[in-house]
């Protein structure tokens, strides 16, 4: 086949991190496709930092975010710039993953200039579109103009099904997150561990790792997720509960007043994903309302609390890697205080990980080269 012109779209540090697999495993074949990378820099720092880990780098950077700016706002400056660049580019398919507003944007503009939408990560669904906000809704309009839909699991593509997307564009392959995981090298998680020795923060086996910035989850429901954690840190002195503060001011100004003066609360700026995946296999509790952490955690073994009251990865509620207990402090503390209580080796998960083998990427380049092809 002809060389063909692939462009990747993405914005935040969770696309980085899913599709940087992909692209180094397209990249292991230069004769056929030729790859363009493509950051809105929906979260400049934290993408661009990501990237750099993987050994990559933008193509092209379109510098979209501003501060306190709305949906609409950011929207329209991420289709207008993109626009752009496929006017610029001569692309032969595009690739988007998961959720967020990029990925919806990404989709648009191929579809208006007619060319296929690869979608990682297609098929997950909550069927409310306020929980998880805005993302249930930006996936579902993805998956209307997708080309090719890689879905994670069975559970996925049966909901794909149901919304009559056709079987032969629909093609189970994992998630790609745990292909990342593989990636890391002793070197790397060493020098993760150092990081935090020089920080200060013993690292050691009662360790709760907190990460908490999903819209929907602003609020009243972050004052109650910070009266729960405030409570498990008194209740558990001899426990050190770690947050890497999302830089969003309607958590990080929150968490620093209420949270800032306890001794084994430790704040942390974001963290780079070494560090944040160093964390995860040392911790003894997870509480999150993140979507990567639920599939990446159970490939250590580690309990999961999710704080949201619905999720598109119900494939760990089912298999008992996580709990939903949303931001209801009773919940939060109860299945923490059945944690937290026992020694660490009583509470390690068996459970093999829903998510994924580590061989995902390989399995998309394989597909998509049938499709070209």
């Amino acid at each position: 086949m002809n060389k063909k012109n692939i462009l990747f779209v993405f914005g935040t540090r969770p696309e980085v991190i899913k599709l940087a697999p992909i692209i180094l495993e397209l990249k292991k074949y230069p004769d056929k496709y030729k790859i363009f990378i493509c950051n809105t820099e929906q979260q400049k720092e934290l993408s661009n930092q990501t990237l750099e880990y993987f050994g990559l780098q933008a193509d092209i950077n379109l510098d979209c975010m501003r501060e306190n700016q709305t949906l609409t706002a950011v929207q329209s400056r991420i289709l207008t710039s993109l626009d752009k660049v496929f006017a610029d580019y001569k692309i032969d398919a595009t690739i988007v993953q998961g959720d967020t507003i990029t990925v919806l944007c990404g989709a648009l503009t191929s579809f208006y200039n007619k060319i296929p939408v690869f979608h990682v990560e297609a098929g997950l669904r909550s069927y409310n579109i306020f929980e998880p906000f805005p993302e249930e809704v930006m996936r579902q309009m993805t998956s209307r103009v997708a080309t090719l839909h890689f879905a994670p699991t069975e559970k996925n593509k049966q909901a794909l099904l149901k919304e009559d997307i056709a079987e032969n564009k629909i093609h189970i392959t994992g998630n790609t997150v745990i292909d990342a995981l593989f990636c890391l090298s002793e070197k790397t998680m060493e020098n993760a561990g150092k990081y935090f020795e020089d920080e200060g923060i013993p690292i050691n086996d009662k360790l709760v790792l907190i990460t908490v910035h999903r819209r929907e989850n602003h609020g009243e429901r972050i004052d109650k997720i910070i009266e729960a954690i405030e409570h498990l840190s008194k209740t558990y002195k001899d426990h050190n509960f770690i947050i890497p503060v999302h830089p969003n001011p309607n958590v990080r100004c929150k968490i620093h007043s209420r949270l800032g003066e306890y001794e084994n609360i430790f704040l942390q700026k974001p963290l780079d994903y070494p560090n944040l995946v160093y964390l995860m296999k040392h911790a003894k509790l997870i509480l999150t309302d993140s979507g990567g952490i639920q599939e990446e955690a159970p490939s250590f073994g580690c309990p999961t609390l999710v704080m949201r009251y619905e999720t598109e990865r119900q494939e760990g509620i089912n298999a008992g890697v996580s709990v939903l207990v949303g931001a209801d402090f009773e919940k939060i503390v109860g299945y923490s205080n059945e944690i937290l209580s026992k020694d660490i080796a009583q509470t390690r998960l068996q459970a093999q990980n829903p998510y994924g083998d580590g061989k995902s990427s390989k399995k998309i380049v394989e597909i998509i080269e049938r499709y070209f092809s």
